[in-house]
């Protein structure tokens, strides 16, 4: 039993609109052995290593369904079990996942194992746990060495996923913040592997690392965790503090205790978590003591008077107090018959009780501070305290070394809460914990006494929102109220469009618009990230990743996203819902990568964008696989887009009140127009849109129809609409590699980035449209990794339609051999009907695109499919035409006539393209190698 291949999706996928873990499981031999025939002692020690799976339905759909579905018959197969493993290990952790989905695939015992996860790195490690736990159960025969290391026991291994899980996993109080913004429908972002979260997108974001805010100021955080200097001014206000002094030695620490007097405490002057503080010092030797366990954590050392009492939390947010929490340290409590060891082992049974923040109490330890505790009172971990002693463990009452709390929130006494509102006031906190002694909460520090030991400019919440006794308070909601009053926005508009071609376009048309209309756009495309309408990022940005940088991007108030069929298969899109998502076709392409093999298959992977679509989804209603689509969202509106007035169905959508984008003929041409709740409103002529080349380049007509569709749904007003459709072009600048037109040579040169038959037939039909009069040329690829058949179709999308053919192949191979693109595509020209005479093949990407641009003449049309965006439009740019243009022939056709060469052709640049020689007349021309 092996994991063959592991997928993580951040966002909504082919499996779920939510994250979660793909694993590809060989069961190998134990194909052949399910459950039932493992036997009860597989079930039964599975259900003691996890008492939790009890809980899980599965397809019983109530409590104990798993278990019962493990046990009737011949059971469940392994990849099954994984699953809830995988959950019930996260639900161990503390975190609250419950999805799964296990399906054969095609090769006999492997499985897809499909299951939710909360964090990454814990969600990994929950697959690679559950493979182990599961086959330490197997009967020793059946178990493999690998799996199961030597020495290897549960317990250990269970505890130490915990605590590697809550390593990263974001802590109860950050936790809770996000919780408390996702009841408000506010997104967020982890900004990195600790706590600090991005809450709300774009312009409208606020920042929060653990319960600091982006507001809290850097002074009042400095003063907080500055002991003394805010003794000093609380002291001041004439607020409760104990008398303290800050040393830097043994010696100091002694002459500080003499002059406060004893008992005193000792902490260290920047500390945090209760960490190295001792209280209740009354010796010398308990000082110095104290002052070295301090000194561990802060160079400096406070020591102060010991204020008797118990410990309470006080939280102040925005200026109240909402909430108060009574903490007690770590404790048992005799019965006169059980050691303090197995009185701590009691304790620690508690079911609430776990590793570090996993559950609402921690485990107490047994450590050198509980030693420390307990001879103070003359006690080891063995010895036997009396019927209700309480021995204390613990100098600090905090619940991560095992305390408990007990929320007062209801009873404290007005005097008091006024005291700490003020201190917090004080130090300048938008959100502050102060640490308050006095033995009675519900009567007034002016009356019996009690001081301020602390100020917290980070207070934790797990003890207000999880106490152990009382009545649990929403301590973060006030929080996300102060950083989002109601009514504020926290989320910028976010547009996602998808297709097989022309979403690159649609997406820069998109942006143009919205930024004509005042917007701030966030731009992702295949050719990198855009802010504003500048590049931040370069390269093929379609993907989660450059979603996510868009969103951080504290500038942008409104995205667009590019999101291509790579990413929705590798990860998953980037954002869990958009307002608008449209898909512009479904063409072959990609087909026989990552199991999609069928355009049905392609159009579920690209439906995921209108799936999460809440507003508006956007569809073309002429390619029937995106017509399909209707049925799959849960938009609110869905606008059909149209060039064909007479569709059947269209026409019913518009009668019944949709809305609709359409292509209506008029005297002056074509217009465009929107249909919305029975409005009928003509937008734009399409001559007047630049990059529709006057109306003749259709798909750009379409293009243009899907992001006025999309700009209307958003909101945009109808002028902003035409401003942007208007002031849009195809120029290299703008729209780099689609459909760019360069016409300062003699000939013109049509370049575009087309790498399937769909692309390429639509740009082939558009150079059969624009006036030539002289000779139509095209350089034509395709990658290296489609299939033959994809190859061959490229082909014939051009076959027929131009005077001369320029073979090449990509720069990557993606596993072909040098020259078997071109080759192939050669082959599918002549079988065509294509003569050899008009075919040439050169490999060679930069001088495929050299030797079209030789064979340009006045009138002549350049059709240049490319790869390399950047490089082959400078290429272009820079050439300088020196005389008559060379022809190259496909030696691969028997017999080539010999061809001559322009006396200016640069023979040493072109010399890998074949042997140079030179006929009776010593006119040169060239002869492709037989290899």
């Amino acid at each position: 039993m092996r994991i063959l291949e592991r997928s993580v999706f951040v966002g909504p996928s082919l499996y779920a609109h939510f994250p979660v873990i793909r694993l590809t499981l060989d069961l190998g031999e134990l194909e052949q052995w399910p459950t039932g025939r493992l036997g009860a002692d597989f079930v039964d020690g599975l259900i003691a290593a996890l008492p939790g799976l009890a809980e899980h339905g599965c397809s019983f759909r109530e409590p104990g369904g798993f278990i019962r579905r493990m046990r009737e018959g011949d059971g469940t197969w392994l990849g099954h079990v994984l699953e809830h493993v995988a959950i019930e290990l996260q639900n161990v952790a503390g975190e609250d996942v419950t999805f799964g989905k296990t399906r054969s695939v095609d090769k006999p015992g492997v499985y897809s194992v499909v299951y939710e996860y909360a964090q990454k790195e814990e969600g990994i490690a929950a697959g690679e746990l559950a493979l182990r736990l599961l086959s330490s159960l197997l009967p020793v025969e059946l178990r493999t060495r690998n799996s199961v290391p030597e020495g290897w026991e549960w317990p250990s291994a269970r505890d130490e996923f915990i605590r590697y899980a809550q390593r990263r996993a974001l802590g109860p109080s950050t936790a809770s913040l996000v919780h408390a913004a996702e009841k408000r429908d506010i997104p967020w972002l982890r900004l990195n592997g600790q706590s600090l979260v991005q809450l709300g997108h774009g312009k409208y974001q606020q920042r929060i690392q653990a319960t600091v805010t982006g507001r809290t100021p850097h002074i009042a955080v400095e003063l907080a965790s500055d002991k003394e200097e805010t003794n000093k001014i609380l002291a001041t206000l004439g607020l409760p503090v104990p008398k303290q002094e800050l040393v830097t030695t043994e010696e100091g620490a002694l002459r500080a205790a003499r002059r406060l007097g004893v008992p005193v405490v000792t902490k260290p002057f920047n500390g945090n978590h209760g960490r190295g503080i001792s209280i209740h010092l009354m010796t010398d030797e308990e000082i110095i003591a104290g002052f070295n366990e301090a000194r561990e954590i802060s160079r400096s050392v406070i020591v102060e008077n010991f204020l008797s009492g118990d410990d309470h939390r006080l939280l102040v947010v925005n200026g109240e107090l909402v909430a108060a929490t009574r903490r007690t340290p770590g404790h048992v409590i005799g019965d006169g018959a059980q050691t303090i060891s197995q009185l701590v082992d009691a304790v620690n049974a508690d079911p609430r009780r776990g590793v570090g923040h996993e559950k609402v109490l921690t485990r107490i330890v047994l450590d050198a501070q509980a030693e420390m505790m307990m001879e103070r009172m003359g006690y080891t971990a063995e010895s036997v305290p009396k019927a209700g002693e309480t021995v204390f463990l613990r100098s600090t009452a905090n619940l991560s070394t095992g305390g408990t709390a007990t929320d007062v929130t209801d009873v404290i006494h007005p005097d008091n809460r006024d005291m700490a509102v003020r201190a917090i006031r004080a130090i300048g906190l938008d959100v502050g914990g102060v640490d308050f002694l006095t033995t009675d909460i519900t009567e007034s520090y002016k009356t019996i006494g009690g001081g301020i030991c602390e100020v917290n400019a980070a207070p934790g919440f797990r003890m207000h929102v999880s106490p152990s006794e009382g009545t649990p308070r929403d301590a973060a909601g006030p929080v996300i109220d102060m950083l989002f009053p109601q009514g504020t926005p926290s989320r910028v508009p976010i547009a996602a469009v998808t297709g097989t071609n022309g979403k690159t376009t649609t997406a820069r048309m998109l942006a143009h618009i919205t930024k004509m209309a005042g917007y701030t756009p966030g731009l992702t495309t295949t050719d990198g990230v855009y802010i504003d309408g500048q590049r931040t990022v370069e390269g093929d940005m379609t993907g989660p990743v450059s979603a996510r940088m868009v969103l951080s991007d504290p500038q942008i108030d409104i995205a667009i996203l590019e999101t291509a069929r790579g990413g929705l298969i590798r990860a998953g899109m980037g954002v869990p819902k958009v307002n608008v998502g449209a898909v512009l076709n479904v063409q072959s392409d990609h087909l026989g990568l990552k199991g999609i093999d069928t355009l049905e298959q392609l159009a579920e992977v690209k439906r995921i964008v209108v799936e999460v679509a809440t507003d508006c989804a956007v569809l073309n209603a002429d390619d029937p696989n995106v017509l399909k689509m209707s049925g799959y969202t849960d938009a609110k509106v869905i606008c059909y887009v149209t060039m064909n007035p007479s569709h059947a169905l269209v026409r019913e959508h518009v009668r019944a009140g949709g809305r609709a984008c359409a292509l209506e003929a008029g005297v002056n041409g074509a217009m465009i127009t929107l249909y919305d709740k029975g409005s009928h409103i003509p937008l734009l002529w399409t001559h007047l849109i630049p990059a529709t080349m006057e109306g003749r380049a259709l798909h750009n007509v379409q293009n243009a129809m899907v992001a006025a569709s999309m700009a209307f749904s958003l909101g945009i007003k109808l002028d902003a609409i035409r401003q942007g459709l208007r002031t849009f072009d195809t120029t290299f600048f703008q729209a780099p590699g689609r459909m760019n037109v360069y016409s300062e040579h003699p000939f013109k040169v049509l370049f575009d980035y087309g790498h399937n038959a769909h692309a390429v037939s639509v740009m082939a039909d558009l150079a059969q449209r624009l006036d030539v009069s002289g000779r139509r040329i095209v350089v034509i690829c395709g990658p290296g990794d489609r299939r033959d058949e994809d190859l061959v179709a490229i082909a014939n999308a051009v076959a027929g339609r131009f005077d001369h053919y320029i073979c090449r192949r990509d720069d990557s191979l993606r596993g072909r051999d040098g020259d078997e693109v071109p080759r192939i595509l050669s082959s599918a020209l002549q079988a065509a009907g294509v003569l050899a005479n008009d075919i040439s093949v050169i490999p060679d990407e930069q001088k495929a695109t050299e030797a079209a641009l030789r064979m340009g003449r006045p009138g002549d049309l350049l059709l240049i499919f490319a790869d390399a965006l950047v490089r082959s439009w400078k290429q272009i740019v820079k050439f300088r035409p020196e005389g008559a243009p060379e022809v190259r022939v496909d030696a691969s056709v028997s017999p080539p006539a010999p061809t001559a060469i322009d006396p200016g052709f640069d023979e040493a640049n072109f010399a890998d393209l074949g042997d140079v020689v030179r006929d009776e007349r010593g006119v040169r021309f060239s002869r492709e190698s037989d290899d």
